[in-house]
Formats: C-alpha cells, structure tokens, sequence
C-alpha cells in the first residue's frame, strides 16, 4: 500500500502539527548526518522551534560555527549563487508543474487524436471536428507514415531481398550433385588406393587349390609336363 502524500500546508491542529515537527525534525538531523558521513562534506543544521527553549544544533555547536565561519568566509558572489529562499524555491516548484502539466497535455492530446484516427479508418465519419482537430489530425498521420516507412526501410535493411535468396538457393542447389559425385569419387580412390596397397605377400596367403593356380576350372584337365611334375620352387628342407 502507497503511503499518502502530505499536503503542503500549515497544519492547524496543535497536537498534529507538534508531532509532524518532531518527526521531521529527527528525520531532517538523519539525513543531513548521512549526507555528511556518505559524501565527507561539512555541514550544520539549527532548528528552532516554539516547543524549545533553546535551539538544536547538529553536529554540535562548535561544528556549526565552524561550518558559518567558512561560509562567510566565501565572497558575495559564492554565496549567492547557490542560495535558495522560500520564494525562490517556491518559484521553482511551480515552474516543474508548469512543465509537467504541459507535458502531460500533449500526450493526453496525442492520445485523443490517435483515437479518432483509428476511428475513421474503421469508416466513422469527422463530423463535428474543428479545425484545430483537423490539424491535429493531418499532423497525427504525417507523423504515422513517416513512422511506418522509417520501419519498412529497416526491415529491407535487416533481411535478404528475394533475388538474393532465390539466388543463394539456386546455387545451393547447383552444388548439391557435385559435392555428391565428389565424395562418390573420393571413395572410389580411396578403395583403388587400398587395393594397390596391400602387401605382395598377401596373394600368397589366400586358400587355392591347383585348378585356381593355374587359372583352370575344376572339369579342364590338367596340363601335362614332359618331365613329370615340375619341382617346388624352394627347398623342402627349409619349407618342409
């Protein structure tokens, strides 16, 4: 739950006014206690009030003298420049709500006009409007189309125009079956690579019967030698 602001006005109850005193005094002493501790500034406060004989002073009053002393100290000019009275701080504060009010018109204004905007896009007529509404108005859709062509120039910006992505696809495509015949290629060597590769020996090893060694069938007769059987090519005493 928000706290209630206070109204800034002269609180006639005695009762209330002595209590808002005393609790916005302490709350006063505080914060000029940490905007000294937090910043490392010198500062001073005095209070006097009707319900005191004697003034309250913060730091203390030797503090307090000090932090007058260095004040005066200062040329008119510097002492000056950063004063504010009651009036002048009065001033100030209707000058802020001046501005705030102004500001808060317009964007009730703007939010009026965009009203009927919308109103008469769905085919309600403008009758009845002045002619500062209409000037509103035409103000109100220039404002709209610029708007929108500002954010349709960002979108062309940000994404691909069409022939440029029809172009990437076609290519895309073109390089599909190439890259496939490629890797078909590159198989097929590697395959032919390992053949020629393997060691001599390897012939030697695989299971043949004397029809394969001679590249025959098993029904073509066998070849006949002059000189009977022809001798092993190595030794049987080394190859038992």
């Amino acid at each position: 739950m928000t706290r209630k602001k206070a109204a800034l006005a002269y609180i006639a109850n005695d009762a209330s006014r002595k209590a808002t005193f005393k609790k916005r005094k302490n709350g006063l002493m505080k914060k000029v206690s940490e905007l000294s501790t937090l910043c490392g500034i010198e500062a001073c406060a005095i209070v006097y009030s009707q319900y005191q004989a004697e003034p309250e002073v913060w730091p203390s009053t030797l503090g307090a003298r000090r932090a007058i002393a260095r004040f005066k100290n200062m040329s008119e000019m510097d002492q000056s420049r950063r004063m504010v009275n009651q009036q002048e701080f009065i001033r100030q504060r209707i000058v802020k709500a001046e501005e705030q009010l102004k500001k808060q018109l317009h964007e009730n204004r703007e939010r009026e006009i965009v009203q009927v905007m919308y109103r008469a896009l769905v085919g309600e007529g403008l009758q009845g409007l002045t002619i500062v509404d209409l000037n509103d108005l035409g103000w109100m859709l220039d404002k709209t189309g610029k708007e929108i062509e500002e954010r349709i120039k960002e979108l062309k910006k940000s994404a691909p125009s069409s022939e440029q992505a029809a172009s990437a696809e076609l290519q895309a495509d073109k390089a599909a079956p190439e890259n496939h015949a490629a890797l078909n290629d590159v198989v097929a060597v590697e395959g032919l690579e390992a053949t020629q590769n393997q060691p001599w020996y390897m012939d030697l090893l695989k299971p043949r019967n004397e029809g394969d060694a001679l590249n025959l069938s098993r029904n073509d007769p066998m070849p006949s030698y002059p000189y009977g059987n022809p001798a092993p090519s190595w030794s049987d005493f080394y190859f038992p």
